[in-house]
């Protein structure tokens, strides 16, 4: 070490190692001299060291510009919003429960030996005709044809004690063609309940035709009603 000073106030000048142009270095025997001196350099490391934390810009806790935060902000509400777009109009495969149901026709097989529907229909005057109360009958469908010789076939051949009876689409009753024989009694179904009980539709120039029992229950269906033949052997049941 160097020689003290004569104060004694610490190492005399021209200690080694330190540049002359630091002029006279001065250490005190007393630490606690330099109490004052150590707070001064803690408070600027201290400044030093908030400096390089804080915000480039007062105010702005990320340190963007000023117009940053609301442009991160839209920018994310678009792309929310694409992605959203592109979720609900992205083709996607239909699942089995997406898929319409589809109700086949039925067919004669299908349909017989079923009971007729509690349903009414209308006479001429308007007035409501259970369909249970005309069995055992002979039921045609002249919604979508008239048909008169299949209809007068039907009501020459028929047992006593079965009804033969035609049933028209709507309100509007056409009276029975006249024939010799055996007149057809004319009904309507406005609310179309038999074509929706049976499935089987309006086919342009064919007559379907019914055969139920007394029980009311359906002994025989014909989709297209052609001749007497498709049904002839049936007609003895009906009256049994």
């Amino acid at each position: 070490m160097g020689m003290s000073d004569p104060e004694g106030q610490g190492p005399a000048e021209g200690l080694p190692g330190l540049p002359p142009e630091w002029g006279r270095i001065v250490v005190p025997q007393d630490a606690s001299a330099l109490a004052e001196e150590a707070e001064l350099v803690r408070r600027e490391l201290r400044g030093r060291a908030e400096g390089a934390r804080r915000p480039s810009r007062p105010g702005r806790p990320d340190g963007l510009p000023p117009l940053a935060l609301p442009l991160l902000v839209l920018l994310v509400a678009v792309l929310t919003t694409v992605a959203g777009l592109f979720a609900v109009t992205w083709p996607r495969p239909p699942r089995a429960g997406d898929r319409p149901t589809v109700v086949p026709h039925a067919t004669a097989a299908d349909l017989t030996g079923r009971a007729l529907p509690a349903l009414d229909l209308v006479d001429a005057g308007n007035a409501a005709v259970p369909l249970r109360g005309l069995v055992p009958a002979v039921i045609i469908l002249v919604d979508s044809c008239p048909c008169p010789e299949q209809v007068a076939e039907a009501a020459t051949l028929a047992p006593p004690g079965v009804a033969v009876v035609t049933v028209e689409g709507g309100r509007a009753v056409r009276p029975a063609p006249a024939s010799p024989g055996p007149a057809a009694r004319p009904l309507a179904d406005p609310a179309g309940g038999l074509r929706t009980f049976l499935r089987l539709p309006a086919r342009p120039g064919t007559a379907a035709a019914l055969l139920v029992d007394r029980t009311g229950v359906l002994v025989r269906v014909v989709p297209e009603l052609r001749s007497a033949e498709d049904y002839r052997a049936d007609l003895a049941r009906l009256a049994a």
